[in-house]
């Protein structure tokens, strides 16, 4: 997808055409201390690629969230480090961890996280004006991808004058507009009907996926796992299968 934001002055920490986006190696992550302390992640080492839809799947409580809250950068591991597009969040620190995440990683959750006062463009230019972006500049690169996710209609309106599937649409305009290396996505059909749900994840596979850009979805959804490109299940803070091509991937390769 293409987007117009020339004028972003962004951080590009990182190296261009890797094959590999994400690298998570012994990652460990406890929460409390002494007796209280609970390890919800256990030594975990994945990858994840460019040009693909990875789909993390597992039972709830099994991880998945922490996981890709450390791979996002929202939270730190206990061991173990994550690299994104070669560079290593523990060499991040302050400031500079905050503008690395600010102008690589984009997020969708599950309840779309809309602000009410604001229209579909402006909740989509978010993301640009936190970049430092002109709010006119801001506005019409909004504008744009809200064209391409199939709401250039709807630019004027507010949350509460859209539907769920068009809410998360905006949504997933929001999480792009500002060109990420990653996008992650925090079970984006568990709020839609079955319909609505399948058009996200197409329209993800559609507009998300990039030589360039490496795509991860939580979900517990089964009917949409054979839009996946790879899956890696979890279980009890462990990867069990650590990129399980799709049929659908096979199919196409």
């Amino acid at each position: 997808m293409s987007v117009a934001v020339e004028s972003i002055a962004r951080p590009r920490l990182v190296a261009e055409g890797a094959g590999v986006g994400v690298s998570c190696r012994g990652v460990v992550k406890d929460f409390g201390d002494g007796q209280t302390r609970l390890r919800v992640l256990h030594d975990i080492d994945v990858e994840v690629m460019t040009s693909e839809l990875t789909l993390l799947v597992g039972p709830s409580g099994c991880g998945k969230t922490t996981l890709i809250s450390i791979i996002a950068g929202l939270l730190d591991p206990t061991a173990g480090d994550v690299e994104l597009f070669g560079v290593r969040q523990s060499k991040l620190r302050g400031r500079a961890l905050v503008d690395f995440r600010a102008a690589n990683v984009g997020f969708v959750f599950q309840q779309y996280n809309l602000l009410p006062a604001l229209t579909a463009a402006e909740n989509v230019a978010v993301p640009l004006m936190i970049l430092r972006q002109k709010r006119s500049t801001a506005l019409e690169a909004a504008r744009e991808v809200l064209a391409q996710v199939g709401l250039g209609d709807k630019a004027d309106s507010r949350p509460s004058q859209l539907s769920g599937g068009q809410q998360q649409r905006v949504a997933i305009a929001r999480a792009l507009v500002h060109g990420p290396r990653l996008l992650v996505c925090d079970e984006p059909t568990a709020a839609l009907d079955a319909h609505s749900g399948r058009t996200v994840m197409e329209l993800l596979r559609q507009v998300a996926v990039e030589p360039d850009r490496s795509v991860i979805v939580v979900t517990h959804d089964s009917r949409v796992l054979e839009l996946g490109d790879r899956t890696i299940e979890m279980a009890d803070g462990s990867v069990v299968a650590p990129g399980v091509e799709s049929p659908r991937h096979s199919e196409v390769a």
